[in-house]
C-alpha cells in the first residue's frame, strides 16, 4: 500500500514548517514596534533589494547599492521627516537607477527601471502603517492576516479543485479557483479579526478584504511574469518550501501599498492605520 503524499501536496510540510518559524517572529516584531519592526521592515527590503537585483540586474553591486537605498530611505524618512520626502527619495533613486541601467544596456527591458519602486514603497508602507500610535499594530496585524489567508486558501482551493487556469501564460498553476479561495478566505478572515477585535464596520472590512485579496493575486502575478522573463523558477532560496522572499511576500507588497493609499484617500492623508481600519 502506497502511503506516500501525493505530489501536488509534496511540499506541503516544509510549507507548514517554515510558516511556523517564521510567523511568530513577523508577530513579534509587529507587537514590539520601533526598533524592531523598523529592523524587519529594513531586513525585508534589503531581501528584496537582493534578489531583485540579483534576477534583472545580473548582481550589479551599484544597483544593489541603489536598492538598498530605498530601503533605508523607507525605514529612515517618513517619521523624521514625512510620508511625501521618502516617496520623492525613492523615486529620486529610482531615475538613478534607471539611469545606470540604460547606461549599462539601452536595451534594458522595462524590468530595470521599477525595481527601486518595489523595494522602496512597500517598506515605506509598512512603517507608515505602524507608526499610527493607535491602530498601526492592529492595522499591520490586520494587512498579514488577510494577505495569510489569501495565500494559504489559494493554495488548497488552487490544488483541491483545479479547473480553468487564472493566467496561464505568465503562472501555469495558478487558478480561477484559487483565486476564489484567496477572496474568499481573506474576506472570511477579517470578519473574524474585525469582530475578536471589536472593529466597527465588520461588512466594509469584509468587501475591502476580498478586493484586497485580488490586489495580493495581481501581485504574485506581476512576481510570476518578472520570473518568466528572465527564466527563473524562483527568487532564491532562503525559505524553505517557499523559494525566496518576493515569492512569499509579493502579494504582501501590493498590498500593503495599496492598503496605504485607501487610508490615506479617506483620512486626507493622514492617520492611515486609521483610514484603513476604522469604518
Amino acid at each position: 500500500m502506497n502511503t506516500s503524499p501525493s505530489p501536488k501536496w509534496d511540499d506541503l510540510g516544509i510549507r507548514v514548517g517554515s510558516a511556523a518559524l517564521l510567523i511568530p517572529l513577523v508577530l513579534f516584531c509587529d507587537w514590539a514596534g520601533g526598533f524592531w519592526f523598523h529592523l524587519f521592515a529594513f531586513l525585508l527590503g534589503i531581501m528584496i533589494a537582493y534578489e531583485w537585483t540579483k534576477i534583472v540586474h545580473a548582481r550589479s553591486q551599484l544597483q544593489l547599492a541603489l536598492h538598498v537605498g530605498a530601503a533605508v530611505a523607507g525605514i529612515s524618512l517618513p517619521e523624521t521627516f514625512g510620508v511625501w520626502h521618502a516617496v520623492l527619495a525613492v523615486v529620486a533613486l529610482a531615475l538613478a537607477s534607471s539611469l545606470v541601467a540604460r547606461l549599462a544596456d539601452r536595451r534594458a527591458s522595462n524590468w530595470s527601471y521599477i525595481g527601486v519602486c518595489y523595494v522602496g514603497f512597500p517598506v515605506i508602507a509598512l512603517i507608515v502603517l505602524r507608526s499610527d500610535s493607535l491602530y498601526g499594530t492592529l492595522a499591520v496585524l490586520w494587512v498579514f492576516v488577510i494577505v495569510w489567508a489569501a495565500d494559504i486558501m489559494a493554495y488548497f482551493a488552487g490544488r483541491t479543485i483545479g479547473g480553468p487556469k487564472l493566467a496561464p501564460a505568465i503562472s501555469p498553476k495558478k487558478t480561477w479557483a484559487g483565486l476564489g479561495g484567496a477572496v474568499a478566505g481573506s474576506a472570511i478572515a477579517s470578519a473574524a479579526f474585525a469582530y475578536f477585535a471589536q472593529l466597527e464596520g465588520v461588512v466594509i472590512l469584509t468587501l475591502l478584504a476580498g478586493a484586497l485579496a485580488i490586489v495580493a493575486q495581481g501581485g504574485d502575478l506581476f512576481e510570476s511574469a518578472l520570473k518568466r522573463s528572465f527564466g527563473v523558477k524562483d527568487s532564491g532560496r532562503l525559505i524553505p518550501g517557499h523559494g525566496g522572499v518576493i515569492d512569499r511576500v509579493d502579494g504582501l507588497i501590493a498590498v500593503s501599498v495599496a492598503a496605504v493609499l485607501i487610508g490615506f484617500f479617506r483620512q486626507n492623508g493622514e492617520y492611515a492605520a486609521q483610514g484603513l481600519l476604522i469604518w
